[in-house]
Order: C-alpha cells, then structure tokens, then sequence
C-alpha cells in the first residue's frame, strides 16, 4: 500500500489532516469487525454475490462478473424474482446457506434492500456493498427512501402507489398485485441519465424486468448494516433513487462511501468503479483515498476534484472521473 501513499503525497501537496481512523489505508479485517464465527473464514477468498435490481437483470453484472473472477473470486450473480421484498429476501437467503465460506454481498438499487434483510442472522455475510442501492432501515419502504429527498425521476408524486414515469400490469390477484415497467420513452432518462446512445437504452427499455409494486411497498424486515460492514458507490447523476437519497443512506449506515460521476445504472457505464469497490469490501479495508480516472486501479488523483471527510469509520471522497 505505500505506492498508494506515495502517489497521495505527490498529488495533494498541502497536508490535510484527518482522523487516524480515516488515514489508515487498510483497516482492520472485516472478519476481525463483524465478530461472530467470522474469523474461521481469515485468509479465504470470499464469495462475490452480485443481486440485481428492478428493471434489469443478472446479465447487467457481466463486466464485473468477469473482472472479479479474472481476480480469482468465486463469483454468483442470481435472478432476483423481482416479486416482494420478504419472498425475494427468503430466496436469497436460502441460496447463501448453499455456498460455503465468507461472502461478500452486493446489492444495485432494490438489490440493496434485498441484501439488507437476506444477511441477516447469517455469520458467513463480512461485507455488505450497495451499488447505488437502498439500505432501508427496519420497517422502511423503498417508497419512502425514494420520497425522503428530491432527486428522483420516476414520479411527478412521490406518494403515488404507482409513479408516473412507470407503466403498470395488473397481474388479477387485488390492487396491489401489479407489474410495474419503466415506460419506454422515460427509460433512458429515469435509469441511464441519457448517458447511453439511443440504440442501447432502447434495448435496455425493452428487455427490462418488471418489478411488482411489493417490491416498494413492503418495508424492511431487518437493517444488516448496522451490525456488518458496508460500502456505498453513490452515483452523483442517480435519477431513479435521487443522489441525496443515497447520500443519506450511505451517511446513516456508516459505510466506506466513493461518489462516482454516473447515472443509477452504474454498472452499464463505470463498470470498473464497482469492481474497485467490492475488491476494497473483499479485502476488508477502509481506504483513505478512492481512485480516479477510468480503468485505473492506482491511486492517482492528478487534476481531480476530491473531497475527503471523515466521520466516526466513515470515509467520503467525492470524484469527478475524467
């Protein structure tokens, strides 16, 4: 870690003085923080498993999927069924209990809630990532996350069951059991910020994977970071949660936090800025400075804008990539 230190000094001639616990570039074992029976897994390489969110599926992973197992991680990105929040956390919980050893477990946009509550009560769980992703308190809805701060893109009306940005399909099993589509002419907005060219957001906007409106409605069984070390990928152009709400989520859990210039659907656009981050989750530590410029794993900040602030484990550095 000292080309890392090194690269720090030449790049912020100015000394900025910060807690200790924020300067330290690799922190204490995640096995070591989470307690438990953890320390049975030191020295192993854990298990990667990426959970999709609503209006996307596995296949959104693949960038990363590759980068981590050509770093050697075992690596398992799951359908999530997209059905209810207590049904799809069950089935991802009964899927870790097949897998053996530490697991790290990344969740993008409702994926975060759904790792939120399947970690709990499994000691194999040492890092949790949330990849612009909700990480709902006990008893918080993803409606309410999405309301709490301005931001989002999806509805006109944030207490609406069914936001305007969204087609619904009702499914026959009562008014709440209702398929929810972003509608065409609003996907490229609402979830890749227009980043992408018009060919590929078209593709996305038609193979995308309904969300039932459960899946906003249905609140939080369990708050896993609260007890399970966190990081957070907020992306600053998030038109799906709104950039405030992950700010706020990412603040209150405490997380080691790396703002990226991105839309909600990071994973299409700074596919390596995820890969980063899980590698830092995996290893445990709680860097003092997050890269910048595209593709690069050193820590060179060069020209770019960085803000570092420390607080309590909690380490923010906001980034503007080249």
């Amino acid at each position: 870690m000292e080309h890392i230190r090194r690269a720090a000094r030449r790049a912020l001639p100015l000394a900025v003085l910060l807690p200790a616990a924020a300067l330290a570039v690799a922190g204490p074992s995640t096995a070591s923080e989470s307690g438990g029976g953890a320390g049975a897994h030191e020295g192993a390489k854990p298990t990667v498993v990426l959970v999709h969110g609503a209006w996307a599926d596995a296949s959104g992973w693949n960038e990363v999927v590759r980068s981590l197992q050509a770093e050697g991680y075992p690596v398992v990105a799951p359908a999530n069924p997209l059905r209810s929040l207590s049904g799809d956390s069950a089935y991802l919980a009964a899927l870790l209990k097949t897998i053996k050893g530490p697991l790290v477990l990344v969740g993008h946009s409702y994926g975060g809630s759904v790792i939120t509550d399947a970690a709990a009560g499994n000691p194999n769980v040492t890092s949790l990532v949330y990849v612009a992703g909700f990480a709902p308190d006990k008893g918080e809805t993803a409606l309410q996350l999405v309301a709490k701060h301005p931001g989002s893109h999806l509805t006109d009306d944030p207490r609406a069951l069914v936001p305007t940005a969204l087609d619904a399909v009702p499914l026959g099993g009562g008014p709440d059991d209702v398929d929810l589509y972003i509608k065409p002419d609003k996907f490229s907005d609402v979830f890749l910020s227009n980043r992408l060219d018009a060919a590929r957001a078209n593709a996305l906007a038609a193979s995308q994977r309904p969300a039932n409106v459960a899946t906003n409605t249905q609140p939080s069984e369990g708050a896993a970071w609260k007890t399970i070390p966190s990081w957070y990928l907020v992306a600053t152009d998030d038109r799906t949660i709104g950039t405030e709400n992950l700010r706020f989520m990412a603040k209150r859990a405490g997380s080691t936090t790396v703002e990226v210039d991105a839309p909600h659907a990071v994973m299409e656009t700074n596919p390596g800025d995820i890969t980063d981050l899980i590698l830092q989750a995996a290893h445990g530590a709680r860097p003092g400075l997050a890269e910048t410029g595209a593709g690069e794993r050193a820590a060179v900040l060069g020209g770019a804008a960085v803000l570092a602030v420390a607080g309590g484990t909690a380490l923010v550095v906001r980034s503007r990539r080249a």
